[in-house]
This record gives structure tokens, C-alpha cells and sequence, in this order.
């Protein structure tokens, strides 16, 4: 567990690193995909992305400045503390995989809807399924509004986006 800063002992900060650090990558890498983009995903790429860096930086400013007054260590043992908690852990890891493997042919719309909700309902321990899949349907129809209909991003298309565009 982590340690309070003033107790003596340092807070453990290398677990928190995994996601801002996945998230910069995922940032520039989204960055080098919409070059060749309509200029309205370019816009999208450069505002979401610009405030998703921003935020970035602020975090590494503040756990780099705990960092250098001592308050904190790049220690990694929290990632398995605690050990109950592994197997959700192990299973959102492989629910991310089979989202990025699944993606090609499943569509956008579809298999975010179907990550979204096997991983809250994973992470959650299986409780609140109607809520559930409820949200994962929201976010979903949100994210193909936003991403495939407003700004014509080019995420792979399936089922869910050729009945659309049949329908439209």
C-alpha cells in the first residue's frame, strides 16, 4: 500500500506510471495516423490530444517533483498488491488484447461495446449488469457520433457501421 508523504516513508509512484506512459504513446502514435486524415479528424486529433498531453505533462511535473524531494520511489510492487485483485487485473490486460486483435472485424462501434462492457463487468465483479450495459450502449453510440459520423474517423468498420451507413 502506498505510503502518505510526512509518515517518513515514500510513496510508491511506479505503478501510476503505466498508464500515462501508454497513453503518451498512444497520443503520438494517434498523432502520426490522421496525417493523411479529412482536416475535421486533424482537428479532433490536435485538440483531444493536445489537452490528453497537457495532462500528461502535468502528471509526470508533479510525480517528478515528489521524485526529487524524496517523497517518492519508482517502486512497481503495487502492481500485484493486492494478489486477490491479479485476476481481474490479468483479464482486463487480455480483454485490451482481444479489443485490439477483434477490431478488424467486429467494427468500431461494436467491439467498444462489447470491450466496454465485459470490462466493467470484469473490473466490477459482475455487479450492476443492467447499468452496465446500459453505459457500454451510451458510450458506444457516443463514440461512433463523435468519431465516425461528426469527424469521418477511419476506425474499421463492421456490421454496426454498414447498417448505419445502409440506413443513412
Amino acid at each position: 500500500m502506498a505510503e502518505t508523504p510526512g509518515t517518513g516513508a515514500k510513496r510508491k509512484i511506479g505503478g501510476e506510471l503505466i498508464i500515462p506512459v501508454l497513453a503518451l504513446g498512444f497520443t503520438l502514435y494517434y498523432f502520426s495516423t490522421i496525417i493523411d486524415s479529412p482536416w475535421t479528424a486533424q482537428v479532433n486529433a490536435a485538440l483531444v490530444g493536445s489537452l490528453l498531453l497537457v495532462a500528461i505533462l502535468a502528471f509526470f511535473f508533479r510525480v517528478g517533483r515528489e521524485y526529487l524531494r524524496g517523497r517518492a520511489a519508482f517502486d512497481f510492487s503495487e502492481l500485484v498488491a493486492p494478489v486477490s485483485l491479479l485476476p481481474r487485473r490479468l483479464a482486463f490486460v487480455g480483454l485490451t488484447v482481444g479489443y485490439v486483435v477483434l477490431i478488424q472485424w467486429g467494427g468500431f462501434t461494436l467491439t467498444t461495446f462489447v470491450f466496454l462492457t465485459c470490462s466493467m463487468l470484469v473490473l466490477s465483479g459482475g455487479k450492476r449488469k443492467t447499468w452496465t450495459l446500459f453505459l457500454s450502449a451510451v458510450l458506444s453510440l457516443l463514440a461512433y457520433v463523435v468519431f465516425i459520423a461528426v469527424f469521418e474517423t477511419r476506425f474499421p468498420p463492421g456490421p454496426f457501421e454498414w447498417l448505419m451507413q445502409a440506413l443513412l
